[in-house]
């Protein structure tokens, strides 16, 4: 790291920011990458980019108080970070979980930035949340909260100014509850929401993007050798909307996936996690909303393997595999899991959830020789999906599947290109993490130095 982005590192983020470990990390991973393109480029320093990029545009923190069904009130914080506007409208998911605190919101909206500028799409990066917990709630407790937080949240929010989506804890029903009150208290009907319902301006494949992108992302790295996911075994963290389309996409292709995990637990299915199996996931977790335990109780085939907080490894990672697809959330591979992927045969990393390897793990995996495809590329079908949500809302048109998942498929092959290209410009060749933060600097840095000083 060169010394503009150490000094800025160091005495304007951990300064201006203590207390704020995701935040320092995410920032800490781009700055390592670009340092070489700082190096070449003066202007850069000259306008402070940096600086300006890790300061949030707008941050706004709320309460949120509702009422469960007992009759009790209970109170929530709210949280919208809107990082980065240079390229477009605001543009990321709101995570519904008790984890959710600033430093959470502002990693990811630091990421989505990038993440969002190499999608081809003019979007900008914005995150937000809440420290609510949907699981254990009924409809109507759901209902009242997202109301709740809707009726703050809806003034910094509009098509041109601020789109909002899903994320962990919040899915097909949160959203259409927070875009009820929304469209309630607006009085208008307008593509300020995606992951809508295909009834009400929903895009096809908006449920599946993430984990089909993810699947369609590592297709472009083993077609370079002229090889493909068909046959490979894989490992995916989580048991939600990214892990679900994962596996889905898994077995469409011919591979075989045979893990599934929650915060219980995980599964292992040496046979592999077939079709029928995978209905079952998606209705035990977007219906009846259980435990993926019970996975192992319907097929008896498969091992349950418990939760231990006391491990200082995860034993999901220990199984043999090609492909590994961490889906869960930040930080779920650490050194320790990353030394047991490379002991157990696993070749590439794509990373379907935000930041799921800490920094050590990154580290040993690249000096392993696996190639590690970072979130901000691996899981950025999505917020493709998304935009593509919102040119429909634009045009009042629908896509139909087929369309909308060839332009998915096409974004992906996209991004490779970019992030491949960009590593290779600055001599980091088959490296797609420094690719990946390299080609979103450029895009996010060159609009701000056109727009001035803002």
């Amino acid at each position: 790291m060169n010394k503009y982005c150490r000094t800025t590192l160091e005495q304007v983020v951990r300064v201006k920011d203590p207390g704020q470990p995701e935040f320092h990390q995410a920032v800490e991973e781009v700055f390592d990458s670009v340092s070489p393109v700082l190096d070449t480029h003066s202007e850069y320093r000259q306008a402070r980019i940096l600086e300006r990029m890790v300061e949030p545009e707008r941050t706004v923190i709320f309460r949120v108080p509702w009422v469960d069904d007992r009759g009790e009130i209970q109170v929530n914080r709210g949280f919208r970070l809107q990082m980065s506007s240079a390229i477009g409208p605001y543009k990321g998911g709101l995570r519904f979980h008790p984890s959710v605190n600033l430093s959470i919101i502002k990693f990811l909206a630091f990421e989505q930035t990038f993440k969002n500028a190499l999608t081809t799409l003019p979007m900008g990066g914005g995150k937000g949340g809440s420290d609510f917990n949907p699981k254990g709630k009924s409809d109507m407790e759901v209902m009242r909260f997202c109301q709740s937080f809707m009726t703050e949240l809806y003034r910094h929010i509009g098509p041109d100014t601020d789109v909002p989506a899903g994320d962990i804890g919040v899915g097909g029903r949160e959203i259409g509850y927070l875009y009820g009150q929304y469209k309630r208290i607006r009085n208008e009907f307008t593509g300020t929401f995606t992951g809508k319902g295909l009834g009400w301006g929903g895009s096809h494949i908006r449920p599946e993007a993430t984990g089909y992108g993810a699947v369609y992302l590592a297709g472009e790295v083993l077609a370079l050798k002229k090889d493909s996911v068909c046959g490979k075994t894989c490992l995916v963290s989580g048991s939600g909307n990214v892990a679900q389309y994962t596996v889905e996409k898994l077995i469409q292709l011919g591979a075989k996936p045979v893990t599934l995990s929650d915060t219980g637990g995980y599964i292992y299915d040496e046979g592999g996690i077939t079709r029928e199996k995978l209905d079952f996931v998606l209705r035990l977790k977007n219906v009846t909303r259980g435990r993926i335990k019970e996975y192992a109780e319907k097929y008896p085939e498969a091992v349950f393997v418990p939760a231990d907080p006391s491990l200082e490894y995860n034993p999901l990672w220990t199984h043999k595999a090609d492909i590994a697809f961490p889906s869960a959330t930040q930080n779920e591979i650490n050194a320790t899991d990353a030394a047991n992927l490379v002991k157990g045969g696993v070749r590439l990393i794509t990373e379907g959830a935000n930041m799921p390897c800490t920094t050590a793990a990154t580290v040993c995996l690249m000096d392993a020789g696996v190639k590690v495809l970072p979130a901000k590329a691996a899981n950025a079908g999505g917020v493709a999906t998304s935009g593509l949500e919102m040119c429909q809302n634009s045009m009042r048109v629908s896509w139909t599947r087929e369309e909308a998942d060839s332009k998915l498929h096409g974004i992906m092959r996209a991004i490779f290109r970019q992030i491949t290209d960009a590593a290779e410009a600055y001599g980091e060749k088959g490296n797609y993490v420094a690719g990946a933060n390299i080609a979103g600097f450029l895009k996010v840095a060159n609009a701000l130095l056109d727009q001035g000083v803002v």
